[in-house]
């Protein structure tokens, strides 16, 4: 039985979160290319990329994913279990990534030029990682999840992505990477974001 349209607030959420990280990996793939073009490198904005791309998802997005929606789909619909298995270790992977692009980008930071290279093969690999994985999620499991899950599992879900079910990943934290994203538009130079702080 599929729940009333109005009840899925969730996946409105997951779409939008989609897009702030979206945006934030087009921003790092858009100042890799002006080093590669000869500007210099702000690691300030490309560290600070790099932690939203680190705490939001793999701390906070992920894991209500994992969670609440993969969970309740899994016991409506066990034809989507290895779907759902796949994007459960897609999840884990990413972070695994994550790890490796953290790396890349302080050894490039400490060691110059010579560390570019690596940077800029992990920031790719990274994007096209996500944006195959994101992809899967909104063209396959939102459609699967509106089609099986019932309005009680919607207003779980829902409680869950609006910040109101878990005390260690609540409004505050929601907060702190608002917070993060909008410092990293201050941050980064036009047509990215305002360029504003120094």
């Amino acid at each position: 039985m599929a729940a009333h349209e109005e009840s899925m607030q969730a996946c409105t959420k997951i779409l939008v979160e989609h897009c702030s990280l979206d945006a934030v990996i087009h921003g790092m793939l858009y100042l890799v290319r002006d080093v590669r073009l000869g500007a210099r490198p702000n690691f300030e904005v490309l560290g600070a990329m790099v932690c939203y791309i680190d705490a939001f998802p793999e701390r906070f997005h992920h894991p209500k994913e994992d969670a609440h929606l993969f969970k309740r789909l899994r016991e409506r619909h066990p034809d989507a279990l290895l779907l759902l298995d796949r994007l459960e270790t897609d999840h884990r992977k990413g972070a695994a990534m994550i790890r490796d692009l953290e790396q890349a980008l302080m050894r490039y930071r400490q060691e110059g030029e010579a560390r570019f290279a690596a940077f800029k093969k992990a920031v790719r690999e990274y994007a096209e990682f996500q944006w195959k994985h994101m992809g899967v999620e909104e063209t396959e499991v939102l459609p699967l999840a509106r089609q099986y899950l019932t309005q009680e599992d919607w207003q779980e879900i829902d409680a869950a992505f609006s910040g109101n079910s878990d005390p260690l990943l609540g409004s505050k934290a929601a907060a702190e990477y608002e917070n993060l994203f909008r410092r990293i538009l201050k941050l980064a130079p036009p047509p990215i974001g305002v360029g504003s702080e120094t």
